[in-house]
């Protein structure tokens, strides 16, 4: 087999929730099939999030585009065949009944490619799920068990401004994202 420089990306269709599942498959076959010297790249782009969940920090990773796996290869002879077989692959991204795949333009690559290394990087977010007049539940620190109303986000410091009653009058508390969560 020599080897061919005319890898170009392609995007996988897969069944959504099995994406880095499906990925071992594919690079176990092509490994046990031989064929690894065609395929340069597998990715399944994913963000790292950080989820509040009954006062507790877990960090979680998503994936960024559900359903859909990249892969840099060369697609000739029985590479597509061979990743089209692998279970919960719905076949290739933009391909016609019968067609050849059809491989990403550059520009796509690189703006994907670009989302792929800002997610590596970005530093942890906690996603402000917290919108001004929404209602949450205090469940930190003193006033723990307090409801009340969101009157102010701010993102820089992650903190909220909430109008809780304490005996019978509204007061303003200044919490962390971390010491409420949503009712």
């Amino acid at each position: 087999m020599t080897e061919v420089g005319n890898k170009k990306w392609y995007v996988v269709r897969a069944v959504s929730g099995q994406e880095s599942k499906i990925k071992d498959y594919i690079v176990s076959e092509i490994d046990r099939l031989g064929y690894s010297k065609m395929v340069e790249d597998i990715l399944v782009p994913t963000e790292k999030i950080v989820q509040i969940r009954n006062g507790k920090k877990i960090n979680k990773e998503k994936t960024y585009f559900p359903g859909y796996i990249m892969i840099k290869a060369d697609l000739s002879g029985e590479v597509p065949h061979i990743i089209k077989s692998v279970t919960n692959v719905i076949g290739f991204l933009g391909e016609t009944k019968g067609g050849e795949p059809v491989p990403l333009r550059p520009a796509e690559v690189n703006r994907m490619l670009g989302k792929v290394d800002e997610l590596t990087l970005a530093t942890e977010q906690i996603n402000i799920p917290y919108v001004i007049g929404e209602n949450i539940k205090v469940i930190d620190g003193p006033f723990n068990g307090f409801t009340g109303a969101i009157d102010k986000v701010n993102e820089e410091k992650r903190k909220l401004e909430v109008m809780v009653k304490i005996f019978g009058r509204k007061t303003p508390l200044e919490l962390s994202y971390m010491q409420v969560e949503k009712i």
